[in-house]
């Protein structure tokens, strides 16, 4: 057999479409493109599906994160409330010129140590309501007002009301070479006796020294030099002379107003409107906390009873310094806002209860 004939022969016996020469059939490059669709779609479905997995995750992680934040700042606040640092005593003085003993009727809220713990379910008079502006409060949300002292550690070497004949300079040295006070702190002064909210009106830190004058260098400024139990605002004499001693615990004042409120990108967050010392000057300023936090619920528990209870209530038939115990539920959105099959964020709500320290035995 010639070589020509036999390289023919192999052609013929080769499968119709693989023959030398001869290139696909129409059919058979549609069937190809069609699998080679469903296999690049089956590809992208899973791709997509992943992707979608990917993002609820991701969306739920920062719920989660938001919701633990929260709940840790939230808290802090609650645990605190009250606390003085010498123990559980109803026995405190307030020496503040709009604090409770206001004889004008101001009682700012942040100084009012005596409510350590106060709720509202709205028409908070310290907030700004359903206005829409930013650090607003958002309309039909709850809010909580807490104060307590900041836990600075300090205490006191000596003071100069000794004995009711003492002298008007009204101060006491810092055991400590340095502390993180200013003229014009709110702070807390307490031993085993009684506990005493003030104003700093001048501050030495190069001999750590405490002043706490009346007068108008500070404001709201001090009714009276005496720091005793009751207090007595006479105008800026002796009122209560009172002898802190060595060892009496010194903290700043802690305020803070929780509630949800108007974020800067017409969002809602949490924010704590919180006491500030403005050069002097003692006033409040809001702080966005946790953003994409749209809603708070608050209920309370008060000393004997089994039930938590709305605000209105406690307000109408209890009273507040019998709240030891604060149930916290909020709701969290994502920040990817086109979460979920809806294209919406993706939303949670969590719950959490917080029992207040210094009111439980």
């Amino acid at each position: 057999m010639s070589n020509t004939n036999y390289q023919e022969t192999v052609r013929s016996d080769r499968p119709l479409g693989l023959r030398w020469g001869r290139g696909f059939t129409l059919v058979e490059l549609m069937i190809a493109m069609v699998l080679g669709l469903i296999i690049i779609g089956g590809v992208i479905s899973v791709f997509l599906a992943n992707k979608q997995s990917y993002r609820t995750n991701e969306a739920l992680s920062q719920v989660q994160d938001h919701g633990r934040t929260a709940f840790e700042f939230l808290a802090r606040d609650i645990r605190m409330a009250g606390l003085t640092g010498c123990g559980n005593t109803d026995r405190l003085a307030n020496v503040l010129n709009n604090g409770p003993n206001d004889s004008g009727g101001t009682n700012e809220w942040y100084l009012d140590f005596a409510n350590a713990v106060r709720g509202y379910e709205s028409g908070d008079p310290a907030l700004t309501e359903g206005g829409g502006q930013e650090t607003d409060k958002v309309n039909g949300t709850d809010s909580i007002q807490i104060l307590g002292a900041e836990g600075t550690g300090l205490s006191i070497q000596g003071a100069s009301h000794k004995n009711s004949n003492a002298s008007n300079s009204a101060q006491f040295k810092l055991n400590e070479s340095s502390s993180d006070l200013s003229t014009g702190d709110v702070v807390v002064v307490c031993d085993p006796d009684h506990a005493t909210v003030l104003q700093i009106s001048k501050y030495d830190d190069s001999n750590v020294t405490v002043v706490h004058n009346t007068g108008n260098k500070t404001s709201p400024s001090n009714c009276s030099l005496g720091l005793g139990f009751p207090t007595v605002c006479d105008g800026g004499n002796k009122g209560n002379p009172y002898f802190f001693g060595n060892n009496a615990q010194v903290a700043k004042l802690s305020s803070a107003d929780w509630y949800i409120g108007v974020n800067p990108v017409g969002g809602s967050s949490l924010y704590k409107q919180e006491i500030d010392n403005q050069t002097g000057t003692v006033t409040t300023q809001a702080v966005e906390m946790v953003r994409n936090v749209t809603d708070m619920e608050l209920t309370y528990l008060e000393a004997g009873g089994t039930t938590f209870r709305a605000a209105n209530v406690v307000t109408s038939s209890g009273d507040w310094a019998d709240v030891v115990a604060v149930r916290v539920e909020l709701t969290l959105q994502s920040d990817d806002g086109n979460v979920t099959t809806d294209q919406a964020a993706l939303t949670r709500s969590m719950a959490t209860t917080v029992t207040i320290r210094n009111r439980v035995n």
